[in-house]
């Protein structure tokens, strides 16, 4: 079986105490797993896309690529962070190993054209975030913009869900499939899939008792790897604090979806 790509962290980098928490505490209770998976700690710097315009956003570029830079040098961890703009893609790529547009964003030509330069400047992996407003075979369009920078094994495609009617997302588990015929891999995002964006009126609710559950279900479909937000104390997040794992349960998580994908491997 090879490495399985997973990307923890917490949704935002509020702070570098906490980026710090949450690497030491990932790189002390992965270390069992170390052959069989691949982490990369993830972290944003800027949550744009909010419920609220009353809700804090994080501690912007400048800060959070410096948080992102210790926590590289500190634990060795290689690193993710979202970016919002196409000006920003060259910036952020000098810094972090893997670049992600968020799902909003993920139609703009720009910023996949962006993405992919800074990528192919610094070696590193272009992630986008498949749209809620997108099925899975319109994904295509987004590899086919991408793939003419980058090979296709610098390129990752993310589930998030679809959104079928109001405060729901779904996650198509035929899709994966979809998806990979595309030539990338595929990463099953485990926390935002279970949001309800905006059910709480000013702030996105969620399920967070349906994370594992989707996540194991997402690996037997044939996912080839997991994003996942996690934070020490879930409810006191800034952001998504109705979906993010609590830490203390990343180990567990992680051990079962790695028993998963070696028995899909093996059948």
């Amino acid at each position: 079986m090879s490495k399985i790509p997973f990307f923890i962290g917490p949704c935002m980098l509020e702070s570098l105490d906490l980026a710090r928490e949450v690497a030491s505490t990932l790189r002390e209770d992965l270390k069992d797993f170390e052959s069989e998976i691949d982490v990369t700690f993830k972290g944003s710097f800027d949550k744009a896309n909010r419920s609220s315009g009353d809700t804090k956003r994080g501690p912007g570029i400048d800060e959070g690529l410096k948080i992102m830079e210790t926590i590289k040098e500190e634990f060795g961890f290689k690193t993710l962070t979202d970016f919002h703009t196409p000006d920003q893609a060259a910036v952020v790529g000098k810094v972090v190993d893997v670049l992600q547009v968020p799902a909003f964003l993920c139609r703009q030509t720009d910023m996949i054209i962006a993405g992919a330069e800074a990528c192919k400047a610094s070696g590193g992996i272009l992630k986008v975030k498949k749209g809620q407003f997108l099925s899975p075979s319109d994904a295509g369009n987004i590899v086919e913009k991408a793939k003419t920078i980058l090979p296709l094994e610098q390129i990752l495609l993310t589930e998030r869900g679809t959104s079928f009617g109001y405060n729901t997302l779904v996650v198509d588990m035929s899709g994966f499939q979809t998806m990979k015929s595309f030539g990338v891999k595929v990463i099953h995002d485990a926390t935002h899939c279970v949001q309800r964006p905006g059910g709480l009126g000013t702030s996105t609710g969620g399920m967070r008792e349906a994370i594992v559950p989707l996540a194991k279900a997402a690996i037997a479909a044939g996912a080839d790897g997991i994003f996942m937000e996690a934070h020490p104390n879930p409810e006191k997040a800034l952001s998504d604090a109705a979906t993010q794992m609590p830490l203390k349960d990343v180990k567990k998580i992680v051990g079962q979806l790695i028993k998963i994908k070696k028995c899909v491997d093996e059948l």
